[in-house]
């Protein structure tokens, strides 16, 4: 059996994202990314913020380095709040989210209340 290599995991609480624009939040995702750390949002980002990660990085794959990440969510939920369906404002919840590098996170199986992935080392 080979030598047991260490796979750093933060967990990033919803009160610090929320203290973040979306454009700090994609860069420090992407920089902690591709730093090997797998991260877990407590509170998953909006789709604009998804969509925002996604393109920064498709500009910063490279062949050799970075291959780009795995993101995966519980599936998100409309919050029931009254005044805001009177309103007629149906407000996403995001919910956690876990994000690593596609070449060391696996997403195996995911449904409404699990997400099952596999960690390993860069190759």
């Amino acid at each position: 059996m080979g030598d047991i290599m260490e796979i750093q995991m933060d967990l990033l609480s919803e009160d610090m994202l929320a203290g973040m624009t979306p454009m700090e939040k994609v860069r420090l995702i992407l920089d902690e990314v591709r730093n090997g750390k797998i991260l877990v949002l407590e509170k998953g980002l909006t789709p604009i913020e998804q969509t925002k990660l996604i393109e920064l990085t498709m500009t910063e794959i490279t062949p050799d380095d970075f291959n780009g990440i795995e993101i995966e969510s519980y599936p998100t939920k409309h919050d029931p709040n009254l005044l805001n369906r009177l309103l007629g404002r149906p407000t996403i919840k995001t919910r956690l989210t876990v994000i690593g590098s596609a070449s060391q996170l696996k997403t195996i199986k995911k449904d409404r209340d699990l997400i099952s992935a596999l960690v390993s080392n860069r190759s």
